[in-house]
């Protein structure tokens, strides 16, 4: 395990009450003609939480300086369970092994990174799956389910197979996922005062590249 990365979950009773999403980085620049030239600063999106607003009693409170302070602030990662966007299909079905493509056999290649592809005919974005839930990955190769003769490191994302899937066999998966993510602050700052008549308290969470 990467010393700047705990295989550990956020607490997932307070990342319930959590509110973010993904981020993008967009250069705009507006020319004398009112025409706008645009540029994608990232390739990738990336996501931001703030956990504050699950966070409601003193117990909850204790939970999460305890976390921040192993994770010694910003300077270790974890994982980070986004209730709105943590399985290879629509959140109120079950993973199935034709949810993603992952791959193409050619009869050599015998490992393949899980991915999640948002969108359609247009433009479809296609996500590294880096940290999977242990347990949920299903894989099919040809749109017949494989049970056996492969394994997944959980920790970084890849499937592997003894043997090389056939030439032109399409590799499907799917999958439960977490977030890698670290906080965003290297101070937690709590008003008790204010806590205790309601205020929620910020913490800010970003997700990384494990």
């Amino acid at each position: 395990m990467p010393a700047d990365f705990h295989e550990i979950l956020f607490p997932t009773d307070i990342a319930r009450g959590s509110r973010g999403g993904p981020v993008r980085l967009t250069e705009i620049v507006t020319l004398a003609s009112g025409r706008e030239h645009r540029n994608a600063r990232w390739a990738d999106s990336r996501r931001r939480y703030d956990a504050g607003l699950g966070i409601r009693t003193l117990d909850a409170l204790h939970a999460v300086i305890a976390f921040f302070e192993e994770r010694r602030g910003r300077l270790v990662g974890f994982r980070f369970r986004d209730r709105a966007d943590e399985r290879s299909c629509a959140p109120s079905l079950a993973p199935s092994p034709a949810d993603q493509p992952i791959g193409t056999g050619d009869g050599t290649t015998t490992a393949f990174q899980l991915a999640k592809t948002y969108g359609g005919s247009f433009s479809p974005y296609r996500r590294v799956i880096a940290k999977p839930v242990a347990g949920s990955v299903r894989i099919a190769v040809s749109g017949d389910e494989v049970v056996s003769g492969w394994s997944l490191d959980p920790a970084t994302g890849l499937v592997a197979f003894a043997a090389a899937p056939p030439p032109g066999s399409p590799i499907t998966a799917g999958f439960r996922f977490d977030v890698p993510v670290r906080f965003d602050t290297d101070q937690l700052e709590f008003d008790l005062a204010a806590f205790e008549a309601g205020e929620v308290p910020s913490c800010p969470l970003i997700e990384v590249v494990p």
